[in-house]
């Protein structure tokens, strides 16, 4: 695996319909692949997304029919093109859905799917409120894939905030960690670079991070700024405030040198925590 690799980020914006969804997506990927993408990648709900209220209520269709998923895997056939699809909403279990991503090759096929693990329940204030597990079920399973261009640890929005699961996949050898977000502006603001950063630098990993952009249908708003850093934790490229497409050329070898300088991924130790008894000790 070896060679540079373009990586496009489309920034799209929540959308209520999986008509719409698709008719954007699609637009910002004709541009990606002019500019001669090698992989495009997609905000987590890029399927479509609404809420009511506290309560995430995307568009919902089975796999093997879901519209948006159909038309992504036959733009990467015609336009040869991988492409890692956020995420879009599925039936799960017991009346729920799962907020399910995919890698799809260049023959138009789903190469890997991952379902979201760590399902965003927050209250910002007394009025921004979200319960993602009110809807969806959590996933079981950590997904890293093989491609062409480098090894792929898949993760969803709120997981960035659980450095174990990113640990755990570059420790088995993933060299790119993707993030497709649908963050809140309020949570982006104070918290989306930093820890994007964070992700790469402590793994020595490039992070791929799309992110939807503008208000939700229902309420809430998605930030932007999509990124693309670096294993040194340098940001090569960010989606700002519009929608569009940011675009990078990235150097999978660097991981490797990376982590050749600073091997920690090798360096974890077991150990206890013990609790210091406060008091006169002489």
């Amino acid at each position: 695996m070896t060679g540079l690799v373009n990586i496009a980020c489309l920034q799209t914006r929540p959308r209520p319909d999986f008509q719409s969804a698709l008719e954007e997506a699609l637009g910002l990927a004709e541009i990606a692949v002019k500019d001669g993408a090698d992989i495009i990648a997609l905000p987590e709900y890029c399927g479509g997304l609404k809420t009511e209220g506290a309560i995430i209520t995307p568009p919902v269709a089975q796999e093997n029919e879901h519209p948006v998923l159909k038309g992504l895997c036959e733009f990467a056939a015609a336009r040869e093109v991988w492409i890692i699809v956020g995420s879009v909403a599925v039936p799960g279990s017991n009346g729920k859905i799962l907020n399910r991503g995919f890698i799809i090759n260049d023959k138009g096929s789903i190469a890997s799917r991952y379902d979201k693990i760590h399902l965003f329940d927050i209250q910002l204030s007394e009025t921004e409120v979200y319960q993602e597990s009110a809807r969806v079920c959590g996933g079981q399973q950590a997904v890293l894939s093989h491609t062409p261009f480098a090894l792929i640890g898949y993760s969803i929005c709120y997981d960035l905030r659980f450095p174990g699961l990113y640990r755990d996949l570059a420790q088995a050898g993933a060299e790119i960690l993707v993030v497709p977000a649908a963050f809140t502006k309020k949570t982006g603001e104070a918290h989306w670079h930093v820890l994007n950063r964070a992700r790469a630098i402590e793994n020595g990993a490039f992070v791929v991070a799309p992110c939807a952009i503008g208000p939700i249908e229902g309420g809430g708003e998605s930030y932007g700024h999509s990124l693309i850093v670096d294993p040194w934790g340098e940001i090569l490229a960010d989606g700002g405030t519009s929608p569009g497409v940011v675009q990078a050329t990235i150097d999978p070898e660097q991981v490797a040198l990376t982590r050749a300088k600073i091997p920690s991924l090798t360096h974890d130790r077991t150990y206890t925590t013990a609790t210091a008894k406060s008091g006169n000790t002489s």
